[in-house]
């Protein structure tokens, strides 16, 4: 399993070269892993600017990331985090990014500073 679990801001600013894509890179090549519901948040952002998927998917294959399956787990914790981050409007990603990491035990990586106010008992880890 890898060490962290990106959210979609964390891959998007690598990809888009934004401040903190140096650490997300080093996170990818150390083996980060990403959940479905973010890489599908990433693909639609390549996919708006007029990217065609097979250099999408290119992209998406360079870096090796592993990708986890939305399971049936990740769907309860993604759904009972709502109260607890109503607070700082967290979408559907990003709580299924959480749920993730909570499941396997690992940071979830972010590039969305809002994430430093969450006591979730989730290791969080801010590139910018």
């Amino acid at each position: 399993m890898s060490s962290t679990v990106l959210d979609a801001s964390a891959l998007l600013a690598l990809l888009n070269q934004e401040e903190g894509s140096d650490l997300v890179a080093e996170l990818v090549a150390d083996g980060a892993a990403i959940g479905a519901v973010n890489l599908a948040e990433v693909a639609t952002k390549l996919s708006q600017v007029g990217i065609p998927e097979e250099q999408i998917r290119e992209i998406i294959d360079t870096l090796g990331l592993e990708i986890i399956p939305f399971d049936a787990e990740q769907v309860y914790r993604a759904a009972l985090l709502v109260g607890p981050t109503r607070s700082v409007g967290l979408s559907l990603g990003d709580r299924a990014c959480l749920a993730l990491a909570a499941q396997v035990g690992v940071p979830a990586v972010t590039a969305d500073r809002v994430w430093r106010q969450l006591e979730l008992g989730v290791k969080v880890r801010v590139v910018r």
